[in-house]
């Protein structure tokens, strides 16, 4: 059985990863072109969308670091930034799989919140 260690382990590493690829992929677009889910949402950016997607790649790197290296302050940041997501994702009227999915990956990040402080009680 896994123990709650293993568990905010396992989180941890996928919440501390995962933001740094897609920050890091903001800058190449191998995974999609994520100006794309920006919608209509392009249009009040007072500069190039390409800029933005790579300011938020640059946030999202940053939000992974402290994950690996602070994963209480950093889950709860990644829990945020994921909602934010959901949200223009939601206003914009498009990409619903993908906002739900951000949504569901937040309570993950949430979750990951509350194994380490459960964990950082232990010690």
């Amino acid at each position: 059985m896994a123990t709650i260690r293993q568990l905010q382990q396992t989180l941890k590493l996928t919440f501390g990863i995962v933001p740094v690829v897609a920050g890091l992929d903001k800058f190449t677009n191998l995974l999609t072109n994520w100006v794309d889910y920006l919608g209509d949402n392009k249009d009040i950016i007072p500069f190039d969308a390409l800029i933005f997607m790579k300011i938020v790649g640059v946030i999202e790197i940053i939000a992974g670091i402290i994950v690996l290296v602070r994963p209480l302050v950093g889950a709860y940041i990644v829990m945020a930034w994921l909602i934010c997501i959901a949200i223009q994702l939601m206003v914009g009227g498009q990409y619903f799989d993908v906002a739900v999915r951000d949504l569901v990956m937040a309570i993950g990040a949430y979750t990951l919140a509350q194994l380490t402080r459960i964990q950082d009680q232990k010690q």
